[in-house]
């Protein structure tokens, strides 16, 4: 393994952390106020390539590789998380069913407004009845001549509120018994019979408050229709593991912020007449955050750079992100530890932080369905 990168890759890297330290991270508190991301921020976000990384150069985007890429979601994990999820949507779950399975007309139209951010783009799958249980999806999309007429409901949508494209998972087959019967469809803002039926506020930060979106005959046409009919769980799937490995770069990137903060607090925070980093006890503390963060950091890595080499499993995907957002949960508890009731008060960053964290162990696969995916996988290959 070799985790080397490129000079002109590192230096793309400062210049994220750069845009990080002196523009997001400064912005956290106006996002937390208003709910919105400043148009501004959006635009020097855009300027810097970051909607299309993943996106072939010959569509408009950097056309980075995955481990590339993970270094850079790290970078953008440092900061309030909806900066993350805006980008992570455009170059993961929103694009990668287009770039992997798209016509060369959905390509050519969609993929250079992605990469540059002209529109943003959204992944829905989960329904009311159907989150882990992916076999349980209501939402229809009957043929009827060229079209496609689309009923049901999806939630948990990430950016759904505001996304001008909307890559929807339909059954396309609902006989008893059929294996391949979902489809994949990509609608946009303003199709008749789409709409937004409400945010779904959650106890994470504000700005990223998913939504719940209806579909009452919905006519999409034929052409939107991404691969061929009946592969749209399969193409998901792998969509979904491409996002795990950059979901365990972001939890790597919180993971540090958080440890960091512990560490400077600990220098500063005096207690009986000397700073709280010389006891053991929360020295013992900041190890553990430091090990497991560690350790998190390579398992992201070499996942990204198994997807290079088109080596990446889902039991390997699986691993990365249920380690990275596992270790996130420890790390934040232990910050606020650390921090003790300054951790608990609004006051600092680290109470959205601890919030945040806690979607990571839901978010593209709960942990249980990492698990379950890691055990099944490691079953079949091993034998008596």
């Amino acid at each position: 393994m070799d985790f080397e990168i490129s000079k002109e890759a590192e230096d793309l890297r400062l210049e994220i952390r750069s845009l990080v330290q002196n523009e997001l991270i400064p912005n956290e508190k106006r996002i937390e106020e208003t709910g919105k991301v400043a148009p501004d921020v959006i635009d020097k976000m855009k300027a810097m390539g970051l909607f299309g990384l993943t996106i072939p150069e010959q569509y408009g985007g950097l056309g980075l590789d995955c481990l590339t890429t993970a270094l850079i979601i790290e970078e953008l994990g440092w900061c309030h998380s909806v900066y993350r999820s805006l980008v992570t949507n455009n170059i993961g779950l929103g694009s990668q069913s287009i770039i992997l399975s798209g016509s060369e007309e959905q390509k050519n139209y969609y993929l250079p407004k992605m990469a540059s951010g002209e529109i943003i783009s959204a992944f829905s799958l989960t329904e009311p009845h159907a989150g882990s249980d992916t076999s349980a999806l209501k939402t229809t999309a009957t043929k009827d001549g060229d079209f496609y007429v689309l009923n049901g409901i999806k939630h948990f949508v990430t950016n759904g509120s505001t996304a001008d494209v909307i890559t929807v998972m339909a059954v396309t087959n609902s006989e008893p018994g059929v294996r391949d019967r979902v489809s994949t469809f990509i609608i946009e803002k303003g199709t008749p019979g789409f709409k937004v039926s409400r945010i779904q506020e959650t106890m994470g930060p504000r700005g990223y408050a998913p939504a719940e979106l209806t579909f009452t005959d919905c006519r999409v046409p034929a052409k939107n229709r991404v691969g061929p009919e009946g592969q749209g769980l399969k193409l998901a799937l792998k969509v979904l593991a491409h996002g795990r490995v950059l979901l365990a770069a972001a939890a790597v990137g919180l993971s540090q912020r958080l440890l960091n903060e512990s560490v400077k607090y600990a220098k500063m925070r005096e207690q009986f007449g000397k700073p709280i980093s010389s006891f053991q006890g929360i020295q013992f503390m900041l190890a553990d955050m430091d090990t497991k963060l560690s350790a998190a950091r390579l398992l992201a890595y070499n996942s990204a750079w198994l997807v290079d080499r088109e080596r990446c499993s889902r039991r390997q995907a699986g691993i990365a992100k249920l380690f990275s957002s596992e270790a996130l949960g420890f790390i934040a508890d232990s910050a606020v530890q650390i921090f003790g009731g300054m951790g608990y008060m609004r006051e600092l960053p680290i109470e959205r932080m601890y919030r945040e964290a806690r979607f990571y162990r839901i978010v593209e696969g709960t942990s249980e369905i990492q698990r379950t995916i890691i055990a099944k996988e490691l079953l079949e290959e091993v034998a008596l």
